[in-house]
C-alpha cells in the first residue's frame, strides 16, 4: 500500500485504526460509541444557565457539517498535510463538543495517521466519515426538531 502524507525525513511508518473495526468503531473501553450523547450538551446547556447557548450551537454544527466535511476531503485528496490535519482537529473537537462521540474517535483516528505520515484506503476512510457525519447530524436534527437543513 502506498503512504499518504510522508514524513518530512522521508521514513514511512504504517498507522492501524485500532480504535476503528470493521466499521465500528470504539471507545477506549472497547465498547461501540454512540453517534449522539446527548448528555454533553445536557451538561454544556446546565453550565451555561441554561441559556440556549448549547442548542444553538448545534444549530452551527448541523448546518456546516458539510462545509467541514468538503475541507477535509479536499485536504485529504490533495494530501496537503496542513490542511487536513487542521480539518480533521475541527471535526474532532467541534464533534465532541456536540456530543458526537463516535465521529470525534474517528475524526481522531484520522489525525493520528495524518500525523504519523500514513493513511491507507483513504476513499473507504473518507466515506466512513461523511457517513458518520450524517448519521451525527441526524440524531442531532432529531433530538432538536427545529434544528434547520
Amino acid at each position: 500500500m502506498s503512504s499518504f502524507f510522508p514524513r518530512p525525513n522521508g521514513s514511512r511508518r504504517s498507522h492501524a485504526g485500532a480504535q476503528v473495526r470493521s466499521g465500528t468503531v470504539l471507545g477506549l473501553d472497547g465498547l461501540e460509541l454512540p453517534v449522539l450523547d446527548g448528555k454533553v450538551l445536557d451538561d454544556l446547556e446546565a453550565e451555561l444557565a441554561h441559556t440556549g447557548l448549547a442548542r444553538n450551537f448545534a444549530v452551527d454544527y448541523a448546518s456546516m457539517w458539510e462545509q467541514r466535511l468538503d475541507r477535509l476531503s479536499a485536504a485529504v485528496g490533495y494530501q496537503d498535510r496542513a490542511a487536513a490535519l487542521d480539518a480533521a482537529i475541527s471535526l474532532k473537537v467541534s464533534s465532541a463538543m456536540v456530543g458526537g462521540l463516535r465521529l470525534a474517535r474517528l475524526a481522531e483516528t484520522l489525525e493520528a495517521a495524518i500525523r504519523a505520515g500514513v493513511l491507507h484506503d483513504r476513499e473507504r476512510v473518507m466515506a466512513s466519515v461523511a457517513e458518520t457525519c450524517r448519521a451525527t447530524v441526524g440524531e442531532l436534527r432529531f433530538r432538536y426538531a427545529g434544528v434547520d437543513e
